[in-house]
C-alpha cells in the first residue's frame, strides 16, 4: 500500500503538468485561430479586362503586385484591423490645415466641405483635385481621413472633404434631413463648386464604405458627372444596400454585432439633431419615429423608423433600391478602382460578386481583392506597432499618379497623331 500511495503521488504532478500543456495547447490554437497566424501574405488578387490601360497599370503600380504584410502579430485578423481602424483610426495621425466652405442647398440644407490645398506639385505638373467622401457618419477631422489628405497633399493634390450632413459635431442642420446611404446631393454640390473654383483641375473620386457608394452612384447617375473626372476609386463598399442589410442580421463573422455598434452610433448622431428635426415644419419625421428610434437594435429599423423618410421613400426596399450604386456603376466609364479586403467582416463574401463581374464585363473596371485589411483597416508593419501610413493610403495615391500619367500619356499621343494628318504647313498665302 506504501508502494501504491508513492505511485500515485508521483503521478499526480505529472498529470497537473499534462493539464498544464493542454491548456497552454488550447489557448495557443485559440490565439493562432483567431488572429488568423497561419494565413499566407499574398498580393492583392486582380480582376479586369485586358486592355491597354490595364496593362499600364499593371507595369506602373508596384502594389498591385507587392505582397500585402500587415502586422505579423495581429494585423491577419479582419476583426482587429476593422476595431483598430474603428477605435484609432491612424497612429500619428497629422493635423492638415485646410479651410471649411459652407455650401446653401435648394432644400434648406447647408452642405460644408474642407478644402486642402496641395503642398507642392504634382508628378504630372496637372492640376489635380481628389473629392473625397467618407464612411458612415464620418468627415474630414477623422483621423483615416487625415493621414489620407496629408498623404495626398505632399504627392501633389488638392484635397476636397465632403463632411456628411448631420456628421460634424456643434455644427446645426438647416433642414429637417442628414446624410443618407446614396444621397449624392451634398457631394455633388461639392464637385460643383471645385468645377467652378478650379476650371483648370481635373478631378480624382475616392469614396470609403459608403462614400464609395455615393462616389459612384453619383458617377453613374448622369453622363454629366464624369466631365472632368480623371478616375473614380472606391474603398470598402458593399455595392447593394439591400443585400448588405440581409446579411446585417447573420452572426457569421459577428456581423450581427457589428451592426448593433454602427446602429448605437447612428442613434447618438440622429438623437443629437433631435430638436432641429422635430422644429421645422417641412419635417417628414414626428415624435413618435424619434421614440421608436430609442428602441432600434438594427440599421433596418433605423433604416425604416427614419433614413427612408428623409427622401420620402414609400418602403424600405424602395429606399435601399433607390440608394445603392449597383444600379448606376455600370454607367460609369472613366477607369474605376474597386477595392475589397476579404476579410471584411462588415461586407460579406457574396456582396464581392459584384465588383468581380463589373471588373469581368467592363473595361474600365479593376477589382482589387486584399486577402487581408479588414473594414478600412490595410495597416502594415512588422512585428506589433502599425505604420502611420497604411497600404490603402499608399496605393490610392500611386494608383491615382498612374491614371495622371496614362492620361497625360494619351493626350501627347492625340496631340501628336492630328499634327501628323495636318501634314506640313506653309506660311505662305495663296
Amino acid at each position: 500500500s506504501a508502494s501504491l500511495l508513492e505511485t500515485q503521488t508521483f503521478m499526480l504532478p505529472a498529470m497537473f503538468d499534462g493539464m498544464k500543456l493542454a491548456a497552454v495547447a488550447t489557448v495557443l490554437y485559440i490565439v493562432v485561430r483567431c488572429l488568423n497566424l497561419k494565413s499566407p501574405t499574398s498580393p492583392p488578387e486582380i480582376i479586369n479586362q485586358d486592355t491597354a490601360i490595364s496593362r499600364y497599370l499593371h507595369k506602373t503600380c508596384p502594389l498591385l503586385t507587392k505582397e500585402y504584410i500587415p502586422p505579423l502579430l495581429w494585423g491577419k485578423s479582419g476583426h482587429l484591423q476593422t476595431v483598430l481602424y474603428g477605435k484609432m483610426g491612424r497612429v500619428n495621425t497629422p493635423s492638415p490645415c485646410g479651410v471649411r466652405k459652407f455650401l446653401p442647398m435648394q432644400d434648406g440644407a447647408t452642405a460644408t466641405f474642407d478644402l486642402f490645398e496641395a503642398l507642392g506639385d504634382h508628378s504630372t505638373g496637372d492640376d489635380v483635385t481628389m473629392v473625397i467622401c467618407p464612411g458612415i457618419g464620418n468627415h474630414s477631422e477623422k483621423n483615416y481621413i487625415r493621414t489620407f489628405v496629408d498623404h495626398s497633399q505632399r504627392q501633389g493634390y488638392r484635397c476636397a472633404v465632403l463632411n456628411h450632413l448631420g456628421a460634424l459635431p456643434n455644427v446645426e442642420l438647416t433642414s429637417p434631413r442628414i446624410f443618407t446611404y446614396g444621397c449624392t446631393w451634398e457631394y455633388a454640390a461639392m464637385v460643383g463648386y471645385i468645377k467652378r473654383a478650379y476650371p483648370q483641375t481635373l478631378l480624382v473620386a475616392v469614396g470609403f464604405s459608403l462614400g464609395g457608394n455615393i462616389v459612384c452612384k453619383f458617377l453613374g447617375e448622369n453622363h454629366a458627372n464624369q466631365d472632368r473626372v480623371l478616375c473614380g476609386v472606391s474603398i470598402c463598399q458593399g455595392y447593394s444596400a439591400l443585400r448588405t442589410q440581409e446579411t446585417f442580421v447573420q452572426w457569421d463573422q459577428c456581423r450581427k454585432f457589428y451592426n448593433f455598434v454602427l446602429t448605437d452610433n447612428m442613434k447618438k448622431l440622429i438623437l443629437s439633431h433631435r430638436s432641429s428635426l422635430l422644429s421645422m415644419s417641412s419635417s417628414n419625421i414626428g415624435d413618435a419615429d424619434l421614440n421608436r428610434l430609442y428602441a432600434a437594435t438594427s440599421l433596418i429599423q433605423i433604416d425604416d423608423t427614419i433614413m427612408r423618410k428623409f427622401h420620402s421613400h414609400s418602403s424600405l426596399k424602395e429606399y435601399y433600391e433607390k440608394e445603392s450604386c449597383v444600379h448606376y456603376i455600370h454607367k460609369v466609364t472613366v477607369p474605376l478602382l474597386l477595392v475589397n479586403s476579404s476579410d471584411d467582416p462588415l461586407v460579406h463574401q457574396s456582396l464581392l460578386d459584384i465588383p468581380r463581374n463589373l471588373a469581368e464585363k467592363m473595361p474600365n473596371v479593376i477589382f482589387v481583392l486584399t486577402q487581408h485589411g479588414g473594414h478600412l483597416g490595410f495597416f502594415e508593419g512588422a512585428m506589433l506597432f502599425p505604420q502611420p501610413l497604411t497600404w490603402m493610403d499608399k496605393f490610392i495615391v500611386e494608383y491615382t499618379d498612374a491614371i495622371c500619367r496614362w492620361e497625360q500619356d494619351q493626350l501627347a499621343c492625340r496631340r501628336d497623331t492630328h499634327q501628323s494628318t495636318k501634314g506640313p504647313t506653309s506660311s505662305l498665302k495663296p
